[in-house]
């Protein structure tokens, strides 16, 4: 690819709905943080190419930052299989063996029908190479965010988990020509 591509990674608004829950794609977002959202939209740039994951609350958020995304299956949150749209204490108490195995290797594990964190970096990779030369916004998932962190910084993905990723922070790496540079992790707008 030529060029050096800049990207500001956006976490979707916070998801409008039970908390503690495992919420599926088309779970909306709670966008009532116009101030935070005004901040933020402030913060990035103009003129950018925008991208989201088809998640509904993406959606959501980058239109109301004013952003028209183009969508990307590839930043698609991971996929919890069986266990989406159920509580996690719900899954903890009945989930038996399978949740707790899960929980032992966060990176690996696979729930039920699902996919692994693993896995999602994997995905993820050839979505970032889709992305041409010049500044880009992706409002995507706090997972999509540790895999391109991940991505960019040569971690375990077991060492990308680490990462807190807070709804409306911003997080800014660039695609240079041979590596990769991290110019700030989870700001968020004040």
């Amino acid at each position: 690819m030529e060029g050096e591509t800049f990207l500001w990674l956006v976490r979707h608004a916070p998801v409008h709905g039970v908390k503690g829950t495992i919420h599926a794609a088309d779970a909306p977002a709670d966008l009532g943080d116009r101030a935070q959202l005004e901040a933020l939209r402030r913060r990035l740039p103009r003129d950018a190419a925008t991208y989201a994951s088809p998640s509904r609350r993406t959606v959501e958020t980058a239109r109301a930052l004013r952003l028209e995304p183009i969508v990307v299956a590839e930043f698609s949150e991971q996929n919890f299989g069986d266990w989406t749209g159920r509580k996690h204490d719900e899954i903890a108490a009945t989930g038996g063996a399978a949740y707790a195995q899960f929980w032992s290797d966060p990176a690996g594990g696979r729930p039920p029908s699902g996919e692994s964190f693993h896995d999602q970096v994997a995905r993820v990779r050839p979505g970032l190479s889709q992305i041409g030369a010049g500044p880009a916004t992706l409002v995507v998932h706090s997972g999509t965010i540790r895999a391109a962190l991940c991505i960019a910084l040569d971690l375990t993905p077991q060492a990308a988990l680490r990462f807190v990723i807070d709804p409306l922070s911003l997080t800014r790496i660039d695609r240079l020509a041979t590596s990769w540079r991290v110019v700030s992790v989870n700001q968020r707008m004040t």
